[in-house]
């Protein structure tokens, strides 16, 4: 190993410990920089698929009464992006669609590729939903339903077997499967 008397010198001037170091700070300002990019990239990923998640609530929402008629569900509202909270009971969630009527309300789940994670967190969210409910005297049922651009069979039969309403795109329009046995009720 060389000493410090016998390290070559550079040109400029530059010695070893010199180079190194503006080798490193290199080093450290590319991961810098890919890290910013990663992170940019997951963002704006995130951003595409809440967009396209956005679209397919906008291709369903008009259609969904209409549908869930061929199943003697009747409801008279529909909205979009419904928030729920009640802070002193510390419950807050978002329901994407929901469908309602003086004795029941659906609540919609949509996703791009549903998930058995997402069904899970839709019974979560069904709970929730009846937990509010109870505090603030609303006696309605409460049914679920998800829908998914992409949905596994794996997926579509858990939610199914869960109580779920099953919501798929079909051509120009889509299609509902109802739950396995009976739908379930919150």
């Amino acid at each position: 190993m060389a000493d410090a008397q016998t390290q070559p010198t550079y040109t400029k001037g530059l010695d070893f410990e010199q180079v190194w170091a503006a080798i490193m700070e290199s080093r450290f300002e590319f991961d810098r920089q890919m890290k910013e990019s990663k992170d940019e990239f997951n963002k704006r990923f995130g951003e595409m698929t809440n967009r396209f998640g956005e679209i397919v609530e906008y291709m369903i929402a008009p259609n969904l009464k209409e549908k869930f008629k061929e199943f003697g569900l009747v409801f008279q509202r529909s909205n979009k992006d419904t928030e729920f909270a009640d802070f002193d009971n510390n419950i807050k969630f978002e329901v994407d669609i929901i469908l309602e009527n003086g004795h029941k309300a659906m609540l919609v789940e949509v996703k791009t590729k549903l998930s058995t994670e997402d069904v899970k967190d839709h019974i979560e969210r069904l709970e929730k939903m009846r937990k509010y409910a109870d505090l603030h005297n609303d006696k309605r049922t409460f049914l679920g339903a998800v829908a998914g651009v992409v949905t596994p069979s794996n997926v579509k039969d858990f939610a199914l077997n869960k109580g779920f309403y099953v919501i798929e795109p079909s051509g120009n329009t889509f299609n509902i499967t109802s739950p396995s046995n009976n739908p379930r009720e919150w």
